[in-house]
């Protein structure tokens, strides 16, 4: 497991296309996907400690954007051939254990996680309603592994900051998570 951290926030970037099988077994691209105020765009994967830390959390604050008008998706881009763990399968499960509401899907050809320039799990992408990138930071500090206590949920802010204003917060702290498994 090698540790990465997310590059700063390229502001104004658009959202790339895709064409992608969910969990739920229909193919989703970004138009199917794209919220009235906002879009996030995560790549995450099943056996990631780092995103098992925050699984629940993910699952939650997908449900609460809704309230904003904010859609959100989940890519997994991990080579599922030496890390069957991730494994589309497996992807079905930790979606229903996680309570994910929105689409999780799988980037076999890994062209995707390219294309957005993804480096770990997480690697969250917060868009405005012009599918400009506006975040790229963290869901919240961990230590160990662990949320620490009493701190916010720094993506949920910046996302309702999005969805009000249009513009991401201009302080924005890097996830570190796994590097994504690249075949």
């Amino acid at each position: 497991m090698a540790l990465e951290k997310t590059p700063l926030c390229n502001f104004g970037e658009k959202a790339k296309d895709f064409n992608l099988k969910s969990v739920d077994e229909k193919k989703y691209s970004l138009k199917d996907i794209v919220g009235v105020k906002g879009t996030l765009i995560m790549f995450i994967c099943n056996h990631c400690p780092y995103v098992r830390a925050i699984s629940r959390e993910i699952g939650e604050t997908a449900t609460e954007l809704k309230k904003y008008e904010i859609n959100v998706a989940a890519i997994m881009s991990n080579d599922t051939l030496n890390y069957p763990d991730d494994s589309f399968d497996n992807m079905k499960i930790f979606a229903k254990q996680n309570n994910f509401i929105f689409p999780y899907l799988i980037d076999e050809s890994q062209e995707i996680a390219k294309n957005y320039g993804a480096v770990c799990t997480p690697d969250f992408f917060g868009y405005n309603s012009n599918n400009e990138l506006q975040y790229r930071g963290r869901l919240r500090p961990l230590k160990d592994l662990k949320p620490v206590k009493n701190s916010k949920n720094e993506l949920l802010e910046a996302m309702i900051e999005i969805s009000m204003t249009g513009d991401g917060p201009k302080e924005q702290y890097p996830s570190m998570g796994c590097n994504i498994k690249w075949k």
